[in-house]
């Protein structure tokens, strides 16, 4: 110890002095410290700041969310700011938003990464965006902003249902808007082909047509000409732009036209005490009533009949009367009727007895447009048949009055097969009764014998 008190340090130096040596060696570190960790704040006027990458454009659906990153170095002292190019609107300015528009906000990382958020993106955030380093003279990066948009349909320029006379035309339109604009096209829903119609060049209004039928037609109008009962349905107009989800309208088109039947058979034989079912096919539209009429009487299901309408499709009816233990009072004539708003039509069936053991008959039903199956058309379709030939097979056309002029053989329909009752049956019953007497009496005379 000194004499005035001071002590040594070390047994070099005064106390005071080693404290103070101390001190800048504290200094010392938190500089080297600092420089570690912030070396571009600190020596930023040494290295300028610049983009360590390009902007990568985005291309967002609309109402998600979007993010820009601008990559800096040596940014320093300097700051970083946002602009919307085609406004000229201030985004942000390094941590603070200038924006009134809430749904952007920015963030960073390391003062390298600078991000600018857009959430759920509208239509007027699309363009190009400006990432700004405040040098002089300033460095600027920019990024473009796309928005795609999944298609949807344009109400006033899109068809709903339509009805239309067989025979007529039809045309569906079907407009869809979205970003990249949306591709428009048709199908079927029940899968089958659309028919496409179109004249030949010079052809009249009344014409043949080239027809194509396709299980897919592009476009946004779709025409159907001369269109039949068998186009009626279901059409599916499908737009789509990659964007998903794809969207899809249904639109009804309901073809009308009168009341039709066709007839299997118009003359049923069964014996008495069986079973026998009457049948007619019915294809109208709108829907036609249907029912049955023997001696201007209508027949309702009861004990003794049994009345079925089993509708085969949108505009096919199976009509059936089954009548139970035939007996001599149902032998004669039955009528099927259908009526619709178009027009109505009748045709008959005569069923009478025949010979034959005493069991149950069925009829089978035949497939739909047997090749011998002839239609019965209604009222309101005998105008367009004025010009041709009337049928003289079993086809009774509507209330024209002309009764079939070929006399089937008599038959009881047992599946698709006829079963014809000749003369060839009745020569086997009496070869047959002529066994049973004759076996009998020689057996009784080669008894006596014995």
């Amino acid at each position: 110890m000194h004499s005035d008190g001071r002590r040594w340090c070390r047994g070099f130096m005064w106390i005071d002095d080693c404290d103070k040596m101390v001190d800048r060696q504290k200094a010392l570190l938190m500089v080297l410290i600092a420089l570690l960790i912030y070396p571009n704040d600190i020596f930023g006027g040494a290295f300028p700041p610049e983009f360590a990458g390009p902007i990568m454009n985005l291309t967002v659906p609309l109402g998600r969310d979007a993010t820009f990153k601008c990559l800096v170095k040596h940014l320093g002292g300097y700051r970083v700011g946002w602009l919307k190019v085609d406004t000229k609107a201030i985004q942000a300015i390094h941590d603070h938003v200038i924006t009134h528009n809430n749904r952007v906000s920015v963030s960073h990382s390391d003062h390298t990464i600078w991000n600018l958020h857009i959430k759920s993106v509208q239509k007027e955030d699309e363009g190009l965006y400006m990432c700004q380093i405040n040098t002089d003279p300033m460095k600027s990066q920019t990024g473009m902003l796309s928005i795609v948009v999944p298609p949807d349909f344009i109400p006033e320029d899109t068809s709903s249902d339509v009805t239309v006379r067989e025979g007529g035309q039809v045309m569906l339109t079907c407009r869809a808007r979205g970003v990249p604009p949306p591709r428009v096209s048709w199908r079927r829903e029940d899968g089958t082909n659309i028919i496409i119609r179109k004249p030949f060049a010079g052809s009249g209004l009344n014409q043949k047509s080239h027809v194509t039928s396709v299980s897919e037609y592009q476009g946004e109008e779709l025409k159907l000409t001369k269109i039949s009962r068998t186009e009626m349905g279901v059409y599916l107009c499908i737009a789509s732009n990659g964007i998903p989800p794809a969207v899809s309208k249904r639109i009804f088109i309901n073809v009308h036209f009168p009341p039709v039947i066709h007839v299997p058979n118009q003359l049923v034989g069964a014996p008495l005490g069986t079973d026998v079912v009457l049948e007619c096919f019915v294809e109208a539209s709108p829907k036609s009533i249907n029912y049955w009429v023997k001696d201007n009487a209508m027949i309702i299901s009861s004990q003794q009949h049994d009345v079925q309408a089993i509708v085969k499709s949108q505009f096919e009816v199976w009509m059936e009367l089954t009548i139970r233990n035939l007996q001599k009072h149902d032998v004669g004539t039955y009528k099927c009727l259908a009526k619709n708003s178009l027009g109505d039509v009748e045709s008959t069936i005569r069923l009478y007895e025949i010979s034959g053991p005493a069991k149950t008959q069925t009829a089978a039903k035949p497939s739909f447009y047997d090749e011998e199956d002839e239609p019965v058309y209604g009222s309101a379709e005998i105008e367009k048949m004025d010009n041709k030939a009337l049928s003289v097979d079993n086809a009774i056309n509507g209330h024209m009055g002309y009764p079939s002029v070929a006399t089937p053989a008599p038959t009881t329909r047992i599946g698709k097969k006829r079963l014809t009752i000749g003369a060839s049956s009745n020569a086997h019953h009496r070869a047959a009764f002529s066994l049973l007497v004759i076996v009998p009496m020689l057996i009784v005379v080669h008894q006596r014998y014995q």
